[in-house]
């Protein structure tokens, strides 16, 4: 039988390589690159060869079966990323930067269910016992019904949770379990997949639902191999700026409901707390109308949400003009930037422009594309959008303006909040209702000419 080969890994993305090297290819990280020991060697293949397998029970599209039962937490903001609630034998992955809050989240998340008459189970291996209870004692949940354990070692871990069979077990965070059968530092790619396939089967194996935390690396994404994102079932983001009071919690990936869904939160001396209406605690800080502030109708999963654009334009000292963009893509600004240039005659070369989603917001959805490119205009011309608009429509690198999914959510929630009137793209299919007067724009350039023309 013919040896394998080595294989090599980055443990910064993941990538495979064939041999050793100081610089991956695919992510640019310097010495990041470790050997693994070949899959052949492992015990379970040795004997694929001699041995014969099982014929697997198969069954039709067609076969009913029972939707698996969920349990909710009380904490409606939660169980509306996780579609309704906690289902039994799943494996959901959280991810956030450092001190984001989701210990936090999660500890007070296991104290909800644990009140709900669910048994539950707290394992930490970033920090000791007595840690995590001073933390549960900050957040009034010391009379909770957790069990708790301080432990690494995944064997230990694995008996621990054969021998008690809980319903919910906490597992933060993944990078700091160890296998004892991998010859690797805690944190390797192969000690991170191993750790997780090895819940994740417990998970699916003994109907115990297993949250694991997990870091992220400065690009955002799960540090670790990305195969551990397809082990789980669920994806779960906890993001927000750090000097910022609001927390959001987004849904990348999820098999038992909606993904792109979000919950709001609002980090405060107690914990945090749910925002049960967020499009309104987005906009509580606005005032009078000023230039350079739009307001966006825009849907999160199947949560309509109204957040605030604003945007700075201002002469450049400099000889390249900056361009500073806090919650949305960069790419996509400088792509507005373009059009706006390129089909309506307005430049802004020698101009620095800033452009900020207010309340900490992040953005990535085509459809606010009309709203910056209001915002840029107003801030530019020093012409103030009416404050009761909301603007929305994604706009071509032809400068026409594209309809968008769900307009009619997004005009019920802008008129709930007192909005009456819109501007959306021509072939939106808008039914207007009472009380909500709704402009529709072919393209860019009759917007600029209808909105703007005063400057």
């Amino acid at each position: 039988m013919a040896k394998a080969s080595p294989s090599f890994t980055c443990t910064a993305c993941g990538a495979a390589h064939r041999r050793w090297a100081g610089r991956c290819d695919a992510c640019g990280a310097w010495n990041s690159i470790v050997e693994e020991a070949p899959l052949s060697a492992g015990p379970a293949t040795k004997t694929l060869g001699g041995a014969k397998g099982r014929v697997i029970d198969l069954t039709t599209l067609a076969a009913a079966e029972t939707p698996p039962p969920r349990a909710a937490s009380g904490m409606d903001e939660l169980d509306r990323v996780l579609g309704g609630g906690l289902v039994p034998a799943s494996a959901i992955l959280v991810g956030g930067d450092p001190g984001i809050g989701k210990s936090t989240l999660l500890l007070q998340a296991t104290a909800s269910f644990a009140r709900k008459g669910l048994s539950c189970l707290y394992v930490s291996g970033e920090e000791a016992a007595a840690q995590v209870r001073m933390r549960a004692q900050r957040l009034g949940l010391a009379d909770a019904p957790v069990q708790l354990a301080a432990e690494t070692n995944l064997r230990d871990i694995l008996t621990t949770l054969d021998t008690l069979r809980p319903d919910l077990a906490i597992i933060d965070s993944i990078q700091t379990m160890w296998a004892d059968h991998v010859e690797a530092a805690p944190g390797s790619v192969s000690q991170v997949r191993s750790a997780a396939h090895e819940l994740v089967s417990f998970a699916k194996r003994r109907g115990t639902a297993v949250v694991l935390v997990g870091h992220v690396t400065k690009e955002g994404q799960i540090a670790g191999p990305r195969v551990v994102e397809h082990m789980v079932d669920t994806v779960l983001y906890f993001e927000g700026e750090r000097g910022h009071q609001f927390r959001i919690l987004r849904a990348v990936k999820n098999r038992f409901g909606p993904a792109d869904e979000i919950g709001v939160f609002e980090m405060t001396g107690g914990g945090l707390a749910e925002v049960a209406n967020p499009s309104a605690l987005f906009l509580s800080e606005r005032g009078q109308a000023v230039p350079g502030s739009a307001v966006f109708a825009g849907i999160e999963g199947t949560r309509p949400v109204l957040t605030e654009i604003q945007a700075l334009v201002a002469p450049s000292p400099l000889g390249t003009p900056r361009r500073t963009v806090v919650g949305l893509d960069a790419g996509r600004l400088s792509t507005i930037l373009a059009v706006l240039e390129s089909r309506c005659g307005i430049p802004f070369a020698g101009l620095d422009v800033f452009l900020n989603v207010a309340g900490g917001m992040r953005v990535s959805e085509p459809a606010a594309d009309l709203a910056v490119a209001a915002a840029l205009l107003s801030a530019r011309e020093d012409v103030a959008l009416p404050p009761d608009m909301v603007v929305f429509g994604e706009i071509s690198l032809s400068g026409a303006l594209r309809p968008v999914g769900q307009a009619e959510n997004r005009l019920k929630e802008a008129q709930k909040l007192g909005f009456s009137q819109a501007v959306a793209p021509e072939r939106s299919r808008i039914e207007t209702g009472d009380g909500m007067r709704v402009r529709k724009m072919p393209d860019l350039t009759t917007f600029v000419g209808e909105m703007f023309a005063a400057g």
